[in-house]
């Protein structure tokens, strides 16, 4: 039978035929990348999980594969109001990490994530509140190797005697310094790695296919009651500290000027003698050259001194009362050269003294 009707039937049955392998052969296969993990389910029963990424094979309309994650899961818990060991309350957020070890074991007991991150509330809240209870709270917020600060244990007001203050502000400043130099028995790290360890073996016990990779303290903070007043016991160290070094600076700084004043001192005496010296070898020089000038021509030297003392004496101001037989002018007077007698040895100052100078 080769009539067209045939080969049109064939035709149809071969693509019919085509289709239904192709369908069958994607049916059939499934892939997961390196995020990935499944369970093969059959019939409602969860069968074996497959962890491996790539191609693989299930049997078409009978098998269901149920993907789950295979990246590490964050858990974020709400902050709890907690009381330490030494009555401080305090306000502790955490957060940890978590992965699905057993694929089918994690969906017959969780079946999703939101079951998964509710059971660690429970778990991992109940763990920080049983280590951060017993513990005081120097050990929560340090660490084993923690070191204070030198300046937070220098003496305080009141306890060398040193400073006057209140009884309430010395106990407070010495409870504080003893606090400080407290030894820190397990620290954070060790608070942390404890709680890490019993929230673990308690997710181990519960069979819920998932594990705990670590836990820790995001944020610890006084609950809002204290904290201003925390706030400001820091503020009043800090102050305290700045104070002190405030007054080393200004008792160093007294001390530098009182260095520099004293070498600025020295320095002036020094200068000042100094100066004298120079005056006094400059006067003798002076001094020196008058007597030599003198001495070549003593009439010259009287008559320059006179006309040196009419500048400094004669003006509007100056009123002179002067004897017919003052010589004060007798450069002035006319003599006849006959009648010219020896000039007197004496400066013009002491000629000068003869006048009487009144202001008028």
């Amino acid at each position: 039978m080769s009539s067209p009707e045939f080969r049109a039937i064939r035709n149809v049955v071969l693509l019919v035929l085509v289709l239904a392998v192709g369908v069958l052969g994607f049916s059939s296969l499934y892939t997961l990348d390196e995020t990935e993990q499944a369970v093969i389910a059959q019939f409602g029963e969860l069968g074996d999980a497959v962890t491996e990424p790539g191609l693989h094979v299930k049997v078409p309309f009978i098998q269901d594969v149920r993907r789950v994650e295979k990246r590490l899961l964050a858990w974020d818990g709400t902050a709890n109001q907690i009381l330490t060991e030494g009555q401080e309350r305090i306000h502790v957020d955490t957060t940890a990490r978590w992965r699905i070890k057993d694929p089918r074991q994690y969906l017959e007991t969780l079946g999703d994530e939101a079951s998964a991150q509710g059971r660690l509330d429970g778990i991992i809240d109940s763990a920080v509140r049983d280590y951060i209870s017993g513990v005081e709270l120097e050990e929560i917020v340090r660490s084993t190797d923690w070191e204070p600060m030198e300046e937070d244990l220098l003496p305080v007001a009141g306890e060398a005697d040193q400073v006057e203050s209140t009884g309430a502000e010395e106990e407070a400043a010495m409870t504080r310094q003893r606090d400080l130099k407290k030894e820190v028995e397990m620290g954070r790290g060790k608070i942390m790695d404890e709680i890490e360890k019993a929230a673990a073996e308690t997710l181990n016990a519960s069979g819920l296919g998932i594990e705990l990779v670590d836990v820790r303290l995001k944020r610890i903070n006084f609950i809002d009651d204290v904290r201003q007043n925390v706030f400001d016991r820091m503020i009043s160290e800090r102050e305290r500290v700045a104070e002190r070094y405030t007054s080393e600076g200004n008792a160093e700084s007294e001390q530098i000027r009182g260095e520099v004043e004293k070498q600025l001192n020295e320095i002036r005496s020094e200068a000042e003698r100094k100066a004298q010296e120079i005056r006094a070898e400059a006067e003798a020089e002076a001094a020196q050259i008058y007597a030599e000038a003198y001495g070549q021509d003593a009439e010259f030297y009287g008559f320059y001194r006179t006309l040196q003392s009419y500048s400094e004496s004669l003006h509007s101001d100056v009123t002179l009362f002067i004897g017919p037989d003052s010589d004060y002018f007798r450069y002035l007077r006319k003599i006849e050269p006959d009648e010219v007698s020896p000039p007197r040895q004496a400066s013009p100052e002491t000629d000068s003294g003869d006048a009487q100078v009144g202001q008028k």
